[in-house]
């Protein structure tokens, strides 16, 4: 595997960031997931301009967009997949230990793996954690995803792929790496962003594609709702058959068919919507 850093590719052995990182002392940098399939990037223009946001919202430098391009373009020659999982990673960079940020400027690492398709549908959990909605990252794609490691690690333990968290007032919110979609008297509903969960990309595009209303919704919607999907980079459309003990429809129901449909049309038809 070769590994964009700094500048330029490196053999996985030899791509090395210092330890005194601050993406590595306090979790201070965000990422991209690209999807990536036989050589070409999906939707990366999007992507891109959310890593922006997510810079501007840590106080971090606007990455250099043509620079990110070119790496993510030269990681994709050195490693033919056919589908891939591309990650774009962006730090303070070398740092003192502590929360000051250091000025020696950021980091960017650019690293793609092989990855394969997931199943139609899949089990979800729910769990005790909040996400804080009014938090000074809500919202923007850190690194510091910790509380998402411990919540996937407890979904695992239970069956499931996916954890689902509700905010501080109780709504519905979204899952360690996933954005939720649920159907309600034949409706399609996703929690708005002022819930603080991520504005994913495949939510986006499922919202503009398919009309899905958002809509600030109780946690316990999940134990009335007709059907659930996820949505994300890797899963695309993906229907949810179980939440914790309930047991839904062990096909996609017609809203969520016609949601996976709708994207994979589209998005063969636009590799850069």
């Amino acid at each position: 595997m070769q590994i964009w850093v700094n500048g330029g590719l490196r053999d996985a052995d030899a791509a090395q960031v210092s330890v005194l990182d601050h993406g590595i002392t306090v979790g201070d940098g965000i990422f991209e997931t690209v999807k990536a399939e036989k050589g070409t990037t999906f939707a990366l223009t999007r992507h891109l301009a959310r890593l922006t946001r997510s810079a501007r919202g840590l106080g971090l430098p606007d990455p250099d967009l043509d620079e990110v391009r070119r790496a993510c373009a030269a990681v994709l020659d050195a490693n033919p997949v056919a589908l891939g999982r591309m990650r774009i990673t962006y730090t303070g960079g070398l740092s003192p230990l502590g929360s000051e940020r250091g000025d020696s400027g950021p980091t960017l690492v650019v690293a793609v793996g092989e990855t394969r398709r997931r199943p139609d549908t899949t089990a979800v959990i729910t769990v005790p954690w909040t996400r804080n909605e009014r938090s000074a990252v809500a919202g923007l794609k850190t690194t510091s995803y910790a509380e998402n490691v411990v919540a996937l690690a407890r979904a695992h333990g239970q069956g499931a792929t996916e954890a689902l968290f509700g905010n501080t007032v109780g709504a519905l919110c979204e899952g360690t790496g996933s954005n939720v979609f649920v159907v309600v008297d034949g409706q399609l509903h996703t929690p708005p962003l002022a819930s603080g969960c991520l504005a994913g990309i495949t939510r986006e595009l499922v919202v503009e594609w398919t009309g899905a209303q958002e809509t600030e919704l109780p946690l316990d919607v999940l134990e009335r709702a007709e059907e659930v999907f996820l949505t994300s980079t890797l899963r695309d459309v993906q229907a949810v058959h179980r939440v914790d003990g309930r047991e839904l429809t062990g096909t996609p129901g017609p809203v969520t068919a016609k949601a996976m449909r709708v994207f994979d049309e589209r998005a063969a038809s636009d590799l850069d919507p």
